[in-house]
């Protein structure tokens, strides 16, 4: 049994770092180093693109709120990380990026609708969606591996 652990805590790290390390989530130095981090910054920037192609009366509309939304879960990543050293805000800030990605993903279902033929918004709403679960994935690891 004790071998079946390794093998999960490995998925899981694999998971949330993007390549198994035993020694990285120890080892990490900053906030860019997560896997979860890298993806939501590609994400916010490939969603900042995106919206500025929309009607220019969505600019200040939807197109606003899908770039602040998708942003707020890079920076709920970085926020939540300069308070790791306390378990309980950590897990805090991460379910707050996790509550603005679920948002990034409603704002991109509703951009799916009014704008069907724009394809990089369900492009993004996958990706998103892969985000939110390693999101989740991460604060998992956390709540049972987190030393304060």
């Amino acid at each position: 049994m004790q071998g079946a652990g390794c093998m999960l805590q490995g998925i899981i790290l694999f998971l949330i770092f993007g390549k198994y390390n035993s020694h990285r989530a120890n080892n990490m130095n900053n906030y860019r180093d997560l896997e979860i981090y890298k993806l939501a910054f590609d994400l916010a920037s490939r969603v900042h693109k995106a919206s500025l192609k929309l009607p220019k009366f969505e600019l200040f509309e939807q197109g606003s709120q899908i770039r602040r939304s998708s942003k707020s879960v890079k920076d709920q990543i970085v926020e939540g990380y300069g308070r790791r050293r306390y378990k309980a805000d950590y897990i805090k800030f991460l379910i707050y990026s996790q509550s603005s990605c679920d948002e990034a993903f409603s704002q991109l279902e509703m951009l799916i609708v009014l704008y069907p033929d724009m394809i990089e918004f369900s492009l993004l709403s996958k990706e998103y969606e892969i985000l939110g679960r390693k999101i989740n994935t991460y604060i998992d690891y956390v709540d049972n591996n987190w030393r304060t």
